[in-house]
């Protein structure tokens, strides 16, 4: 039995309608455990557009997440260790910098961090 091409693109839209809406409920729900994440974790709020801003918060806390797990929990890190890559993570505030990072191995981590530049950090001066 072949489908019309009306009815095809009927069920097809129905199933991209789904689809995006199943994805936008799963972006809400990771973000709110994120930003839930970030408070408990004292996180400062990131710095860049409200959709970068967004991304950015999911990002870091994928990035550390995975990483706490790769270092502490399956690896030798200590959890004073952890606690100086934790701190440094704080300092980086541009929501760019945790998207660029999104796909970094946990290892890369702490090299990353020191390798960030001025730019990804904030300079306490709201002229700049």
């Amino acid at each position: 039995m072949q489908i019309s091409t009306d009815c095809w693109r009927a069920s097809n839209e129905g199933d991209e309608q789904d689809k995006a809406a199943w994805l936008k409920a799963k972006r809400a729900e990771e973000q709110t455990a994120s930003e839930a994440w970030s408070e408990q974790y004292r996180m400062p709020p990131l710095e860049g557009t409200e959709r970068a801003v967004a991304w950015g918060v999911r990002c870091r806390h994928q990035v550390l997440a995975a990483a706490y797990t790769a270092l502490v929990l399956e690896d030798e890190t200590s959890e004073k260790e952890w606690e100086a890559i934790e701190e440094a993570a704080r300092a980086i505030t541009r929501a760019g910098w945790w998207i660029d990072q999104r796909a970094s191995e946990p290892d890369d981590l702490a090299e990353l961090l020191q390798a960030a530049t001025e730019a990804d950090r904030p300079t306490g001066n709201p002229h700049f």
